[in-house]
């Protein structure tokens, strides 16, 4: 007998503003994921907390180390002037858009300037980034160039006929059979880098199917199925990288159609972004989860963004 799957529930606008229909509503939910257990201080960890009178300085206040604070202390809401209610739906909107949403739009969306939209999104981007642990037992594992279209450069910039000269070259991994994605820039593809990433990123015992590149090959503590596509070799029973080549090809649908350009500064901070949305899936209530989760323990400073 199969087991009924349940759907995801992609939200529309109008359920959003039902589950956060004022900024209450929003510091409730926030509060209720930081700390489902009761209060808790974020300086000393103590559960020792009495609520301050009209929230002022901040809606509460440990007894334990006397220190006031509120559900945005030591998190990407720290300083931040905008309401949490905002935050929220500039969560929603970008994960709710399959292939992002640009500053310029969510600016327009959430009534503020593009500056303040294109700081909000990297920091909900730093919220997405993955805290999971190993990949296993099956992964596939793929490497791509992020970059501008070698037709589109000067013909004295072009390279040669791959076209990867002036690209940054993007790592990603798929576990299967739940498709959990892990993708982070690396500085070069060579056998050390893949394999080092490979070590710290799966666990050991896992079977890898890769391309044929030759970075892979003898990687230590795995079982090992390539395909070769400069041959048309694609599928050869279980090998096969078609779930990681999807998410690239989403990735970069993204790049060209809606940012049209990322820098390599920021461009951990993108892919942090379709990896989380990835990983989520279309239901919104999980994609929320996530970024109010992962907003704990994390800062960045507008100065970092534009150092």
């Amino acid at each position: 007998m199969k087991r009924s799957r349940s759907k995801p529930d992609p939200w529309s606008l109008w359920k959003f503003f039902e589950q956060f229909p004022n900024e209450a509503a929003s510091v409730a939910y926030m509060e209720q994921k930081r700390w489902p257990r009761g209060v808790q201080c974020p300086h000393c960890q103590s559960y020792n907390v009495a609520a301050t009178k009209a929230a002022k300085p901040m809606p509460y206040r440990c007894r334990a180390c006397r220190k006031h604070f509120s559900v945005r202390t030591g998190t990407v809401l720290a300083e931040s002037p905008l309401p949490i209610q905002r935050w929220l739906m500039a969560a929603y909107l970008m994960t709710a858009a399959r292939k992002g949403i640009s500053s310029v739009q969510l600016g327009k969306q959430l009534g503020v300037t593009q500056k303040t939209a294109w700081f909000l999104e990297h920091r909900i981007r730093e919220a997405l980034q993955d805290r999971g642990g190993l990949l296993g037992p099956e992964v596939e594992v793929d490497e791509t160039y992020m970059g501008g279209k070698e037709h589109n450069r000067h013909a004295s910039k072009r390279g040669p006929r791959t076209g990867l000269r002036g690209k940054q070259p993007v790592m990603g991994l798929r576990a299967r059979p739940h498709g959990t994605v892990r993708a982070f820039p690396i500085p070069h593809t060579s056998g050390d880098i893949l394999k080092a990433a490979i070590v710290e990123h799966v666990r050991r015992g896992s079977t890898l199917y890769t391309d044929a590149h030759r970075g892979y090959i003898g990687t230590p503590g795995f079982s090992h199925h390539a395909v070769s596509h400069t041959v048309g070799e694609y599928v050869r029973d279980q090998a096969h990288t078609n779930g990681v080549e999807s998410f690239w090809a989403l990735l970069k649908r993204g790049h060209y159609g809606i940012f049209h350009s990322i820098s390599v500064k920021h461009l951990h901070r993108y892919v942090n972004e379709f990896a989380g949305r990835h990983n989520a899936g279309q239901d919104t209530a999980r994609c929320l989860d996530v970024v109010a989760r992962g907003m704990v323990g994390r800062r960045v400073t507008w100065r970092l963004l534009v150092a």
